[in-house]
């Protein structure tokens, strides 16, 4: 179902348009009717509809990475046979939210979130366990660009303004706030009031506490958080680069502003088993098109003749918003 399938002006410019500042007052929906020139319950339905159909993962926030949370990127190396069990193992982890298989050795390539980096250790100290397998771990230095906004026409989007932040923003309830918003928004009228309703909070305090968050850089982004292989952009590319450290400040913001790349950011390498420092996605609608971008990317000066992998995903066995807040079950 890729976007050329869409007939609908509207339906494209709600996915294209609101990926990100949305409306923070008690009926966001009308307020994004208006600029589509369509109905409260009209963008309500279209929503709903595109959650259903999988174009769309939520409606909701992301976070800048490891404020009011911890996150890591891993990976196993699961026996071809076995892939789908590993995968389903991994996926039930509590706070795993992205599950890809790629191509490579390291196939089954995850991400494991938590409130803090303790629930993601011992995650990954449970999948190693339960699964066998030695777990790739690659946690996150510096992001270039996380914030993943997508023009459905291919064109980029330039990446927003670098904000600094202000971690001293974070007050006690906000990491239910927060988690609520990364599960996804209920697409109803009054959304905010409904999560209020759940954490007991008034849907003023929710819209007050969401707009200091946002004005402190702890969401990053808030809006419709589309999934790309459903909307036809099916080649995804994740290329690993293995530099010196010392050219990671120059390379690192080339490659983020490089058309085409969708993500950017430093992991921690491990050195012989995976040298890769510097982490780049690519998402287009083939893979020769990914290709050309990727071409492109290596004539960089502080990229070209860098050695590098280029690990196509072949799979989704699971993408969800991340954890941020404990389960209720473990709260004590």
């Amino acid at each position: 179902m890729g976007v050329e399938r869409i007939a609908d002006a509207r339906d494209i410019r709600l996915l294209d348009e609101w990926q990100r500042d949305f409306p923070l007052e008690s009926r966001p929906f009308i307020r994004i009717g208006a600029a589509l020139g369509c109905s409260e319950a009209e963008v309500l339905r279209r929503l709903a509809t595109h959650v259903a159909d999988g174009r769309v993962s939520r409606v909701g926030a992301t976070c800048a990475p490891n404020t009011i949370s911890a996150s890591t990127l891993a990976a196993v190396a699961a026996p071809d046979s076995r892939i789908d069990v590993i995968a389903a193992i991994i996926g039930v982890q509590p706070g795993v939210n992205h599950v890809y298989q790629r191509e490579n050795r390291w196939n089954l390539w995850f991400v494991a979130t938590g409130p803090d980096r303790a629930h993601v250790n011992a995650s990954l100290a449970a999948i190693a366990r339960a699964t066998g397998l030695r777990v790739l771990n690659a946690p996150l230095v510096r992001p270039f660009n996380v914030d993943l906004g997508f023009r459905l026409d291919g064109s980029g989007t330039p990446l927003p303004p670098k904000r600094a932040v202000d971690a001293t923003a974070i007050e006690p309830g906000d990491r239910e706030i927060l988690q609520a918003l990364t599960a996804g928004m209920p697409i109803v009228a009054r959304p905010y009031r409904q999560i209020g309703a759940l954490l007991a909070r008034s849907e003023r305090e929710v819209i007050a506490r969401v707009a200091a968050l946002t004005h402190a850089g702890i969401i990053s982004r808030l809006g419709v958080i589309v999934r790309h292989r459903a909307l036809g952009w099916s080649s995804n590319a994740m290329v690993v680069w293995d530099i010196p450290e010392e050219r990671i400040e120059s390379a690192g913001p080339a490659l983020a502003a490089f058309p085409g790349v969708t993500l950017c950011y430093e992991r921690r390498p491990e050195p012989v088993l995976w040298p890769y420092r510097l982490y780049c996605m690519i998402h287009a609608k083939s893979r020769s098109r990914a290709m050309d971008v990727l071409a492109g990317a290596a004539e960089l000066p502080d990229l070209r003749d860098a050695p590098r992998r280029v690990l196509f995903s072949s799979r989704c066995f699971k993408q969800t918003g991340a954890m941020i807040a404990p389960a209720p079950e473990t709260v004590t």
